[in-house]
């Protein structure tokens, strides 16, 4: 198994991309703590990995707040006697509004969340990474931070944020054993995306020209479905990475290729 033995801490485990790694970690060998701040979800979902045979324990979290974070490493460590994983997929999106139109306080909430909250979770476990000096940090961001989409300047920004400061932290925490990567996600298909086509449909869209829309602007002609998804982001934790730090993966069927 990909993941045997570690541990794992996924922040905002949600209904999209969140709770798919959450439970392929499992399924991978992980033992998985999961924060977000919405606890009924993250009970359910642990409660699943539970019946299915894996171990995980579901820590209610918000990463806005620094005290928040270092609960949720405590409670790892109470839980599983140590990490070895971060994954911060948490995020905000704000207003779907062009930049003119914009309120900079929206657009400062969401970078507090998609870029700071971040920083927060990875500086609640680099003690642990420091003592044993192993540890991997995967921090997902979003293709919109490279190929911009009408709407999406203050989550593209927090998230453009995160790009820069995984680098740093790649740089920063190296001399600890530690590697840190980010992955760039397009498309995902999974819930909110595909609540996005209901919506549309509902408002008097065809559901086939509107996946034909979507896949038509990505070669593999799919809409990149959660688990694979899930998985691309996973094997940064794996051994298999083991070298592999300060590196982004663009996860997005082809659809963005990076120069």
């Amino acid at each position: 198994m990909l993941l045997k033995d570690k541990v794992v801490i996924v922040s905002g485990v949600g209904p999209g991309m969140g709770q798919a790694l959450a439970r392929i970690a499992a399924a991978e060998g992980a033992r998985v703590a999961l924060g977000a701040r919405s606890k009924d979800l993250i009970e359910e979902v642990a409660a699943d990995i539970k019946a299915k045979g894996g171990q995980a324990i579901a820590v209610p979290t918000d990463i806005s707040s620094a005290a928040a974070c270092e609960a949720m490493a405590q409670a790892t460590i109470d839980a599983f006697g140590t990490i070895d994983g971060l994954v911060n997929t948490a995020y905000i999106h704000g207003a779907w509004l062009p930049v003119d139109e914009a309120d900079p306080e929206d657009y400062a909430r969401v970078f507090d969340v998609n870029c700071l909250g971040a920083m927060r979770m990875a500086q609640a476990v680099i003690p642990t990474f420091k003592a044993k000096h192993d540890g991997a940090i995967i921090n997902v961001s979003t293709m919109s931070t490279v190929n911009p989409f009408t709407g999406e300047g203050g989550y593209a920004t927090g998230k453009g944020g995160l790009n820069v400061l995984s680098r740093h932290m790649a740089n920063d925490f190296g001399k600890y054993g530690v590697r840190v990567n980010h992955t760039r996600m397009g498309w995902i298909g999974g819930k909110p995306v595909y609540d996005y086509i209901d919506r549309a449909v509902a408002a008097g869209g065809d559901r086939d020209q509107i996946t034909a829309e979507i896949t038509g602007r990505i070669p593999l002609g799919i809409i990149p479905p959660e688990d694979d998804c899930a998985k691309a982001v996973l094997f940064f934790l794996s051994d298999y990475a083991r070298v592999v730090t300060g590196a982004v993966l663009d996860v997005n069927g082809g659809q963005y290729m990076a120069p």
